[in-house]
């Protein structure tokens, strides 16, 4: 296995200086962000640390072989099945620019959502998630691009209620769609943390979905249990749950990490900072990184 970080953390940073801050402290690699320009919707999107649009890829391929580093896979996360029809075909075309330009990188992975209409049902949207998918992952293919999906379910506040803005978000609709669409590129990006607050076991679907394990988010979770207790499980997220750095949440990181050996997962591991605790000044989100990367080694094989 390979460890990395999510380039989201570090949105004042170049892509020169994320790489270069990723080799100077022992990172294997770097999931880029690759949102189009234009304000962002939420917290830790709008980060472009590669326009998909405009770029070199001979001059990046250079930057990345001087320092040492890999590009574990180009990261864009839009609803590309949300009811506003203009707005997610805008960025379903964005998402096909990302997949070229990880073509033309010979990255191999993009890193995603499904995407969902969060107020219909599963059943309700999936006809139009086969409409949309279908020809996505034919244009991923003839690209020889992978496309792994994020198991966020995007259901934190109210404009995501009742049903979340992703709809990949538990094992049952994995196994429904590999089934309908068993493309060898389709598959995860996996982060435990998503599986914590949902009460839903993060270990067992390593082994059943060991050949769809593309891509790994690194983040933790804490579950308030007085707040939850207070609100319960059928609230918002967002008032029982609290995003952490590795080794501060509820995961069991040995047992998550063990299994992933298991089923003899040899790619890239990307932590994902999302801590407030840790974001007071680049300093601190700097120092999240590290923690983490320290806490991970001593899980994983065939690492200094």
């Amino acid at each position: 296995m390979k460890i990395g970080f999510v380039s989201a953390i570090l949105p004042d940073f170049t892509l020169e200086q994320v790489v270069e801050f990723a080799a100077s402290r022992g990172f294997a690699s770097v999931e880029l962000m690759c949102w189009p320009p234009g304000s962002a919707d939420r917290r830790y999107a709008g980060v472009s640390h590669l326009d998909a649009t405009d770029f070199n890829p001979a001059a990046i391929r250079k930057l990345l072989a001087h320092h040492n580093v890999e590009i574990s896979g180009l990261g864009y996360y839009p609803n590309i099945l949300a009811a506003d029809r203009a707005a997610a075909g805008y960025q379903e075309n964005h998402l096909r620019r990302v997949i070229d330009a990880a073509a033309a990188l010979e990255v191999g992975v993009v890193n995603t959502f499904v995407g969902r209409d969060h107020a219909l049902s599963v059943d309700a949207n999936w006809p139009r998630f086969l409409e949309v998918w279908r020809p996505l992952l034919d244009h991923a293919e003839t690209r020889n691009v992978k496309i792994a999906i994020e198991n966020c379910p995007m259901l934190f506040s109210a404009d995501e209620w009742p049903g979340g803005k992703n709809l990949a978000t538990t094992p049952a609709i994995w196994r429904r769609m590999f089934a309908e669409m068993p493309s060898p590129n389709f598959g995860l990006n996996l982060d435990p943390s998503h599986l914590i607050w949902q009460q839903i076991d993060y270990v067992a679907p390593l082994a059943e979905f060991k050949d769809r394990l593309f891509h790994i988010h690194a983040k933790d979770a804490r579950v308030e249990h007085a707040a939850l207790n207070e609100h319960g499980v059928l609230s918002y997220p967002k008032l029982w749950h609290t995003p952490k750095i590795p080794g501060q949440g509820g995961v069991n990181w040995g047992a998550f990490m063990g299994a992933l050996h298991d089923a003899g997962y040899t790619g890239h591991v990307a932590i994902e900072v999302e801590d407030r605790a840790f974001e007071r000044s680049l300093e601190t989100r700097q120092d999240a990184l590290d923690i983490s990367r320290r806490y991970l080694l001593q899980f994983m094989r065939g690492l200094p």
